[in-house]
C-alpha cells in the first residue's frame, strides 16, 4: 500500500501525540508509535492534578509541559512531512513508486496541513515554554524568600 504524504501529515498534526502517523506509515509494530501516548497522558494526567490540586502542585509543572511538548513535536513532524520533496518521500516510503508519484506530491490539503500544524504547533509550544518558565521562577523566588528569613 502507497503511503500518502498529505494524509500522513494530517495524522501527525491531528493523532500525533497517540502515534497515528507512526502506525501510518510503519505498522503497528512501530515502538515510537506505542511510547509516543506515555508523554501525552502525562500531561493529560497534570492538567487533572492542576485542576484538582490547584497551581501549586509541582508535579503537575512537570506533567502538563509534556504533552505540550508531545503535541508541539508532532506538529514538527507534519511540517517535516508535508515539506517533503516527492522524491524524498517516495524514496522513503513509497520505494516501488516513480519518484514523482501521486502520493508524494505536495497539493493544497497539504499546504493546509502545513499551515495548521505550523499555528497550532508554534503556540502550544510558546504556551508551554511560558508556563514551565513561569512556575519554576515562581518556585525560585519562593524558595529565595525562605532562605532570606
Amino acid at each position: 500500500m502507497r503511503k500518502n504524504k498529505t494524509v500522513a501529515a494530517w495524522l501527525a498534526f491531528l493523532g500525533g501525540p497517540l502515534g497515528l502517523h507512526r502506525f501510518y506509515l510503519h505498522g503497528l509494530g512501530d515502538l515510537p508509535g506505542w511510547l509516543l501516548p506515555i508523554p501525552t497522558a502525562l500531561g493529560l494526567y497534570g492538567i487533572q492534578r492542576m485542576q484538582q490540586l490547584g497551581q501549586d502542585d509541582q508535579l503537575s509543572w512537570v506533567l502538563i509541559p509534556l504533552l505540550g511538548f508531545t503535541i508541539a513535536g508532532c506538529a514538527l513532524k507534519a511540517i517535516l512531512y508535508g515539506l517533503a520533496t516527492p522524491e524524498r518521500w517516495n524514496a522513503l516510503h513509497n520505494p516501488s513508486a516513480a519518484p514523482d508519484a501521486a502520493p508524494g506530491r505536495t497539493g493544497w490539503p497539504t499546504i493546509f496541513a502545513i499551515a495548521a500544524a505550523l499555528m497550532v504547533g508554534a503556540a502550544v509550544l510558546m504556551a508551554s515554554l511560558a508556563y514551565s518558565f513561569q512556575h519554576y521562577f515562581e518556585y525560585q523566588i519562593e524558595e529565595a524568600r525562605k532562605i532570606s528569613q
